[in-house]
């Protein structure tokens, strides 16, 4: 019995889609254990793309999947997401009954909040009013979609909160939103489940669990940069929590990180690119959020971010993205530690306006990596790359991805073996 997680080491948008429907052949079971729509996993097969902002990322294989009690769960998206999969859709589904609800209401006040002068930058899907509903204690679960008068009393309470914040006329109806929600309750009603036992049933008969992290470790509530961080956690630690399973069963932590770095929204961003380069790179890595589609802020990759990803998250193995992106540059940068004030500091401050990223330059490649299947078929420039990069970060790195699609990849090997 084994459980592996992947989770994202940088701020997100690291390609955790392609690496989980890349690794789920070797699972039993894969668990979205955090975050809600407000995260976007791609998957490329064939040249045919998929979004998925809930269900998990290894559902277009024949395997068991569940959204855990971790999650915030926006009835609709998920709806929507699996009449889009129709067919092509091969594993079950099963959702939480204790995973919390995303209301019209909590969508209205992230929007609120978005157009005063302190915003975050969030996607506006309502995630982090959900979450504080939940840690509140006034929260709506899916179990409650299944029972009229429960659920009126639950959404009642909610819009009593948010009212005094938006103002009463900007809060959704009663009646209608019970109406929806009831309907959405019905239609999802055979997919609910106790999934935290059926996960500790799973494991305890031997099987194989990949736990699925949403967002990345510098975008964690407790371990990102605050505020400018999402409302859950996000790292490897949130992954017993929100699939509802003991520490003792993990086997192993893979991190994800691109060959350079991206952030969405607002926030400190040290080896931010704003010229010529970062706009390369954001046109060829087409650096749009699968969700929202706003313009991805690049940089070069930031060893300082991932160390502090290794050893909060405890990884034991790192997966290197969007290589063959970088094909072209004429030079290549790694942020290997920052000066505050000229001197030198030790970790992740836990203030990143005012540091000063330094740098190792590396030569470029020209070459196009997507068709190399092996780390010895690398351009000797990006061999060297990355093989510094493994030394800056203090972790191996087991897979490298050369491409959008499924097969474009490097070192895929079973992570329970």
């Amino acid at each position: 019995m084994s459980a592996v997680v992947v989770v994202g080491a940088q701020w997100g948008d690291e390609g955790k889609g392609k690496i989980v429907d890349l690794l789920t052949p070797h699972a039993d079971l894969v668990v979205r254990y955090a975050g809600g729509a407000n995260a976007g996993h791609t998957l490329v097969v064939g040249g045919e793309k998929t979004v998925l902002h809930l269900i998990p990322s290894g559902i277009l294989h024949d395997t068991k999947c569940v959204i855990g009690p971790g999650t915030v769960i926006d009835p609709n998206v998920v709806t929507a997401e699996l009449a889009a999969l129709g067919d092509s859709k091969r594993g079950e589904l099963l959702i939480s009954r204790r995973a919390h609800v995303v209301l019209p209401i909590h969508k209205v006040v992230d929007r609120a909040r978005e157009q005063g002068p302190k915003k975050i930058g969030t996607t506006l899907r309502g995630i982090g009013p959900c979450y504080e509903d939940k840690v509140g204690r006034r929260g709506t679960r899916m179990c409650d979609l299944l029972d009229e008068e429960i659920l009126r009393a639950r959404v009642a309470a909610v819009h009593a909160h948010w009212a005094h914040f938006v103002g009463e006329d900007a809060v959704p109806s009663l009646s209608e939103t019970v109406a929806e929600y009831l309907a959405l309750g019905a239609q999802l009603a055979s997919t609910f489940a106790d999934t935290s036992r059926v996960v500790a049933d799973a494991l305890q008969a031997g099987a194989r669990v990949l736990l699925e992290g949403a967002q990345g470790t510098l975008l964690d509530i407790d371990h990102g940069t605050y505020p400018y961080v999402t409302s859950s956690s996000a790292g490897a630690g949130g992954a017993c929590a929100g699939a509802g399973i003991g520490p003792v069963h993990i086997r192993g932590v893979i991190g994800i990180a691109k060959a350079y770095t991206t952030r969405v929204g607002e926030g400190p961003f040290p080896t931010e690119l704003t010229g010529t380069v970062g706009e390369a790179i954001r046109k060829v890595g087409a650096e749009f959020g699968a969700t929202t589609g706003r313009p991805r802020r690049c940089g070069w990759f930031d060893a300082v971010v991932a160390r502090h990803a290794v050893r909060v998250n405890g990884l034991t193995s790192l997966v290197v993205t969007k290589l063959d992106v970088l094909a072209g540059l004429d030079e290549l940068k790694i942020c290997t530690g920052y000066l505050v004030n000229g001197e030198a500091v030790e970790g992740l401050p836990t203030d990143l306006t005012n540091v000063e990223p330094q740098y190792e330059t590396f030569p470029g490649f020209s070459k196009d990596v997507s068709k190399c299947r092996a780390r010895h078929e690398l351009p000797k420039e990006a061999r060297a790359y990355l093989s510094r990069l493994e030394e800056l970060v203090g972790c191996p790195i087991g897979i490298i991805s050369v491409g959008p699609d499924r097969k474009e990849t490097i070192g895929a090997s079973d992570p329970f073996a």
